[in-house]
């Protein structure tokens, strides 16, 4: 199948076909005809599998088959990150003479987002918190807005916007189309679900909590006190292309960035302290090759779209284990083969038992002596390796994950 045979226009096939997109996502083949026919959908897809045009091809034909001024379509994201990444997807895939597109993000001048909307902006990507300051301010008129995107609705949920978002569905107009995208389906997805769409396709693409098959995994346990000197051997013993590093905490990326600078690697980080210059400027760098290491917290999870990245390395193991699935997602996409890493301390063993339980996959251990330490539970079940060639096929746990209570 290709993309005209999905009911789009020559017009967006031929620019599709200028990215080298010439077979839609089976998100594309489910999503772009339902969205087409005016339904209100709910798609769940693993990160990296083209759920952005999904949304953005269908509705840049219907602005473009009746044209009308004023704001027509609404995409709400979780991140800078991401609502960039969707601004940027937008300007390749509409033709010239489509609608204006105007990003409502913080850590950006407020003076330009006005001008931007004054010029006649026919779609806005806004992150929620910003997008309500120009709410108050007077400079966004939402009152024609036909179709809603709710990107990354669990992500927002996560992160505390739901006051905001029900602030903006106040004053937009009931008879609209109402997408919503999100990679878990939570209660609280639901509900929104249940009070703000109409009769709602469903599309699932994926098994919900399902790490993508492409990606290898492997998890070292290590002693609390060794896990900087394990990932400092990792990334000079190992050859990385692209490494994206999460730690939890914004803290935790800056130490960690500084140390990797001391010891000679090309570093960057990215977390909600930096200014959108430098967190802009991070992505860049990262993309182009000039920076080999990205230190990150979960706010760029859902939101770096870089294709070649060969490495993910979990830091410090995330607390909510739908972050995993996201964090893990950056690596092995369009069919690459990709590879995860986690550190472990035995202080951290129940969070990644969760995410086993989330994803119904085992993860292999390997225990590398050096850096075992004063390991108890996890040292006895995992066999040691010699070197890190190879010990991702060794050492592997026979364990059933616990059942959730």
């Amino acid at each position: 199948m290709d993309f005209s045979q999905l009911g789009l226009q020559p017009a967006l096939v031929r620019g599709c076909e200028a990215l080298g997109y010439t077979e839609p996502t089976p998100i594309q083949t489910q999503a772009i005809p339902v969205v087409l026919s005016g339904s209100d959908l709910i798609g769940c897809a693993e990160t990296g599998t083209g759920k952005t045009a999904a949304f953005l091809l269908p509705t840049i034909q219907r602005m473009m088959d009746t044209p009308r001024p004023g704001v027509r379509v609404l995409v709400l994201a979780p991140t800078r990150e991401l609502a960039t990444q969707i601004e940027a997807s937008y300007k390749e895939l509409a033709p010239k003479k489509a609608a204006r597109c105007a990003r409502i993000i913080g850590g950006a001048a407020l003076s330009r987002q006005c001008e931007d909307l004054r010029r006649g902006a026919g779609v806005v990507v806004a992150t929620p918190g910003r997008l309500l300051d120009h709410m108050e301010r007077g400079s966004v008129n939402l009152s024609n807005v036909e179709v809603l995107v709710l990107d990354e609705a669990d992500r927002m949920f996560d992160m505390g916007f739901w006051p905001a978002i029900r602030r903006v569905l106040a004053v937009l107009p009931k008879n609209r189309q109402t997408l919503l995208f999100s990679a878990t389906m939570s209660s609280a997805i639901e509900d929104l679900a249940r009070t703000t769409m109409r009769a709602p396709k469903v599309v699932e693409v994926n098994q919900r909590g399902h790490a993508p098959a492409t990606v290898e995994q492997t998890v070292y346990p290590v002693a609390t006190e060794s896990k900087t000197a394990l990932l400092l051997d990792l990334l000079e013993r190992e050859r990385f292309e692209r490494v994206l590093v999460f730690t939890r905490t914004r803290r935790g990326a800056e130490r960690l960035s500084h140390i990797l600078e001391a010891r000679e690697h090309k570093v960057n980080r990215i977390h909600a302290d930096r200014t959108q210059p430098q967190r802009e400027a991070a992505l860049r760098g990262f993309k182009d090759g000039r920076t080999r290491v990205l230190v990150a917290t979960d706010i760029a999870a859902r939101g770096i779209d870089v294709d070649s990245v060969s490495h993910v390395i979990n830091y410090d193991v995330p607390a909510a284990p739908e972050d995993y699935v996201h964090r893990i997602g950056r690596t092995g996409r369009a069919g690459k083969v990709g590879r995860a890493i986690t550190l472990m301390t035995p202080a951290e063993e129940p969070s990644l038992r969760g995410i086993e339980r989330l994803t119904g996959q085992l993860v292999e251990r390997v225990l590398l002596p050096s850096f075992g330490g004063a390991l108890a539970s996890v040292a006895s079940s995992a066999r040691p390796v010699s070197s890190f060639k190879g010990a991702s096929k060794i050492g592997r746990r026979s364990f059933r994950p616990r059942r959730a209570r």
